[in-house]
């Protein structure tokens, strides 16, 4: 267990005494990066491995997401080729030319309208097409693309086309919402990731949003047994204070598998038998079994990989696209048996797409602009969005160009499904201006309005001689409360009531306004106005 990691590490303090002054030598953070259990490791739910990622109750108060909707990323892991995916029978002779040995004959076309077809091994989403459940972006890419697996996986993770960037879209919001993200688990999780570990999507700037358990099994059998560990009788050192908090992460550990774990088994295990016996059909059957035992988590991250189909690829594809379609498909017979169809969307990611013409060896290379699939009840029609690339104008390296900018796919979903404020979308997807939506059937209704530019308060925290300061101005003049927190959701201490004039800064030295003792480690400060509330972590030394 963790707490025999624990005891390797700090053997050699409890050998000595309980001595405060040696807080200043470490903080919580620092130490369980020391011990590796920050967002390593995994779960394991039907023989398949889940990396969980949660914040804390005070998180769950901070969250703005007002809907009951749900959000499934599909993986295309090594490289889609989205031409012989969605067939651009419009110029098929193009097409056919460029691709000689690899294209798709009209005789194993699935028509979806005059210009666009399926392969026939993707025929299970010819009814969902049919039913409305499906649309598709057209080109979707971005300038530049790069052919790296690496890059372009991180690239398509964390938005940023200047820069290397070690955090990810959805970490940067779920930083915002979610400031003290990793310590102590609410009633359900705001994403898994199943047979996927270590995408940047989920991580942000401060915390890795991943959570590591090991095996629920084992996990349920210490809570049935009642081996929680005893938080009573430590003393206020060092050693007991890294005990303490080594024995509360462990805690909500086990209480976290309980929650996934009782969902799961909520659902039943024999409601739903369609899906095949592989890979991808584990997982969204996994999925299909946590949102119908009414887990809670907002976003699932699923992969399905063998895409990078240099040679071999008509075989490869083919199998990759059939067991592709036959999961999708079963999922949403799935949901809408169980009335889940029209809260769940989902849509597929591939870190580029693959090049026009075919290579030599009966496959294509690392390409660039690629479809994205959609699907779900809540589209509200069949249908293409954005416009194909032009076959005839081709990269110098035999690339399309791309004609949506994956960042405005990103957008639309985060607007428009998830039901997040434009200007925090612009912010977490590193744009200054609003993206525009693209027409994907469904709108937002009921989201918390933010405050605009003109109107948020800036704060940020500076630190010095060993002091934590909070800077904080206001463009008008207002009631301000800054409230501090702890690891656990606990409010320690108010830290200023009063009234703020515009343009002045208000400097707070944390432990002098706390007026209490702050034992060294990781806090939250929020900050409330009459125009909206203001998180972020800070760290006591």
């Amino acid at each position: 267990m963790c707490e025999t990691n624990y005891n390797n590490h700090i053997k050699a303090t409890k050998e000595g005494s309980c001595n405060t002054d040696d807080h200043k030598k470490w903080n919580r953070r620092s130490f369980l990066q020391a011990l590796g259990i920050v967002g390593g490791g995994s779960m394991m739910l039907a023989n398949t491995p889940l990396s969980v990622s949660r914040p804390s109750p005070l998180s769950i108060a901070l969250s703005q997401a007002e809907n009951d909707n749900i959000l499934i990323i599909c993986r295309l892991q090594g490289g889609n080729d989205g031409f012989n995916t969605v067939i651009p029978v419009y110029d098929y002779d193009i097409y056919a030319n460029a691709r000689p040995l690899i294209r798709i004959p009209p005789s194993e076309f699935i028509t979806l309208n005059d210009e666009f077809a399926m392969p026939k091994p993707m025929n299970k989403l010819e009814s969902v097409w049919g039913d409305g459940q499906m649309r598709v972006v057209h080109g979707v890419g971005y300038e530049d693309s790069s052919l790296s697996h690496f890059k372009g996986s991180d690239i398509y993770a964390n938005t940023n086309l200047v820069e290397e960037d070690r955090t990810g879209f959805m970490g940067r919001y779920f930083q915002e919402i979610y400031p003290d993200y990793f310590f102590n688990p609410p009633a359900s999780p705001p994403s898994i990731q199943i047979g996927s570990i270590g995408n940047l999507i989920f991580k942000g700037p401060e915390n890795d949003f991943s959570f590591a358990v090991s095996n629920p099994e084992r996990l349920l059998q210490i809570i049935e047994n009642e081996t929680f560990y005893n938080l009573d009788g430590l003393e206020n050192c060092t050693y007991d204070d890294k005990l303490k908090f080594l024995r509360e992460a462990t805690n909500t550990t086990f209480n976290y598998a309980d929650v996934i774990s009782a969902a799961y088994d909520r659902s039943g295990p024999n409601d739903f038998a369609g899906y095949l016996d592989d890979s991808l059909g584990k997982q969204f059957s996994i999925i299909s079994r946590l949102i119908k035992g009414n887990l809670g988590t907002k976003v699932y991250l699923v992969t399905l990989g063998g895409f990078d189909t240099h040679n071999n690829q008509p075989q490869r594809h083919q199998q990759l696209l059939n067991s592709f379609s036959e999961a999708v498909s079963t999922f949403y017979q799935d949901l809408t048996a169980a009335g889940w169809d029209d809260k769940v969307l989902t849509m597929t990611i591939s870190e580029f797409g693959r090049r026009f013409r075919e290579n030599g060896s009966l496959g294509t290379d690392h390409g660039t602009a690629a479809p994205t699939m959609f699907f779900g009840s809540a589209l509200n029609g069949n249908g293409f969005a954005g416009e194909h690339p032009d076959l005839s104008n081709l990269t110098r390296g035999g690339n399309v160009f791309n004609t949506t900018d994956f960042r405005q796919v990103y957008a639309t979903v985060m607007k428009d499904w998830m039901c997040i404020d434009q200007n925090l979308v612009g912010q977490v997807l590193l744009e200054g201006a609003p993206l525009e939506s693209l027409d994907l059937g469904f709108n937002c209704t009921g989201t918390t309005v933010r405050p605009t530019d003109d109107e948020a308060i800036t704060h940020v925290p500076t630190y010095s001689d060993s002091q934590t300061f909070i800077n904080i101005v206001t463009p008008q003049t207002t009631h301000i409360d800054v409230a501090l927190y702890n690891v656990i959701g606990q409010k320690v201490a108010t830290l200023s009531n009063d009234m703020l004039v515009e343009g002045v800064q208000l400097t707070i030295n944390v432990k002098e306004a706390a007026k209490t003792r702050l034992s060294t480690g990781p806090y939250v400060y929020q900050i409330q106005t009459n125009n909206g509330n203001y998180s972020k972590s800070i760290v006591i030394s």
